[in-house]
């Protein structure tokens, strides 16, 4: 919500499509996503850098929007976890997120989203070791990374054109070693 006070009125490029903004210039790009453009996908987290809930694109390159100050954000492209939809299809990072239930509360996961974006483009075919460097930034409470992990190696395998099934231990868990002494 802008008020007679805002002091900084510029465009922003969101998502390939320009907004023009009024805010105070103190706030963050993260507020001005959130409160005037509408984008409620990036995540207010800790406020502080260190959980990755509010990383977006910025010129392809992930940054936490709760550091960055949107009046120096003029002139760049931004993307959002609204823009990686491809029409009426989810992008293959969604969709095997999805698939994989790995993500289970879903407040860490426009971070990790933008974030494992970002890695696929620099990075076609990441190893597991790659994709758990890249996301180091990105805390998630709710789950252990298995899923995540590789929930963006079947993704990178999507965008490479493969027909990707994932390990059936991802989807059912692991078997429980048989108790010493029983047979099998």
């Amino acid at each position: 919500m802008t008020t007679a006070r805002s002091a900084t009125r510029l465009t922003l490029r969101v998502n390939g499509e320009d907004r023009l903004v009024a805010f105070p210039t103190h706030h963050t790009l993260l507020e001005v996503l959130r409160e005037e453009c509408g984008l409620t996908g990036t995540k207010h987290g800790c406020e502080l850098g260190e959980c990755g809930s509010c990383a977006v694109l910025v010129d392809g390159k992930p940054i936490l929007s709760c550091l960055a100050l949107a009046a120096e954000m003029e002139g760049r492209e931004i993307e959002t976890v609204e823009g990686l939809q491809r029409g009426n299809a989810l992008h293959p990072l969604q969709a095997t997120l999805a698939d994989l239930g790995a993500a289970q509360c879903g407040y860490c996961t426009p971070g990790i989203l933008m974030t494992a974006k970002a890695l696929l483009a620099a990075n076609d075919d990441p190893t597991a070791a790659e994709i758990r460097d890249a996301l180091a930034g990105n805390l998630c409470r709710c789950t252990g990374y298995h899923k995540i992990v590789e929930a963006v190696l079947g993704a990178a395998a999507m965008e490479r054109g493969e027909d990707w099934t994932p390990p059936s231990e991802v989807l059912y868990g692991a078997a429980v070693p048989a108790a010493p002494g029983e047979g099998s």
